[in-house]
């Protein structure tokens, strides 16, 4: 069964509702392992070989974090600078991550029909996030598509809660092996294959 590694980045945990509760919802399950790059680095000063070790030891690599400016904390961004290196993870003989999943699950305050052409932000989600997908497939990797809370500034209780619980449901599905990689390339956002399946 794969293994999953979360590279969580959040340098304010304390001021989200919606990241705090997703980190709660992930099953306690020895396949999952959950690497708080703010806990480990507060000093930015961050271990290449250590992060390497953990990414060969998974299959599934999901960067969590909310959306910075369209992107993502500086903390993560620096660990793409240092860890995928040219020689390891791209370029001749980089070939460490080829054929590893990965995918993003972000969080923003502005809801999902604000990032769509005619929404306020003008761009859809999945452009957003082509730096990610063209730094996956480099990589070699296989990019799926993203997880997304949106709309958290107003989010209710109950809505935390189900988005929460999908989270959950969706990294028990992937540890399962029940989804197959085509199938979930096909949704927009990976939440909704959840939502179908409950459906």
């Amino acid at each position: 069964m794969p293994k999953v590694l979360i590279l969580f980045a959040h340098p304010r945990l304390e001021k989200s509702r919606m990241q705090k509760a997703l980190l709660k919802a992930i099953p306690s399950d020895d396949r999952i392992t959950v690497n708080d790059l703010y806990q480990s680095y507060p000093d930015y000063n961050i271990d290449a070989d250590r992060e390497k070790q953990l990414l060969l030891s998974h299959d599934i690599i999901i960067w969590q974090h909310p959306f910075y400016w369209y992107s993502a904390p500086p903390l993560l961004k620096q660990w793409m600078d240092i860890v995928l290196e040219h020689g390891w993870a791209y370029g001749q003989g980089g070939t460490a991550l080829k054929g590893k999943f990965v995918f993003n699950c972000i969080t923003t305050g502005g809801p999902r029909q604000a990032y769509s052409k005619e929404g306020y932000h003008k761009f859809t989600m999945r452009e957003f996030l082509v730096p990610f997908e063209r730094t996956a497939t480099l990589c070699g990797m296989i990019y799926l598509p993203p997880f997304a809370i949106q709309g958290t500034h107003r989010i209710t209780e109950e809505d935390l809660a189900a988005q929460a619980s999908a989270y959950s449901d969706l990294l028990k599905t992937i540890i399962r092996e029940e989804r197959d990689p085509d199938v979930l390339s096909s949704y927009e956002y990976l939440n909704d294959m959840i939502t179908e399946a409950k459906g």
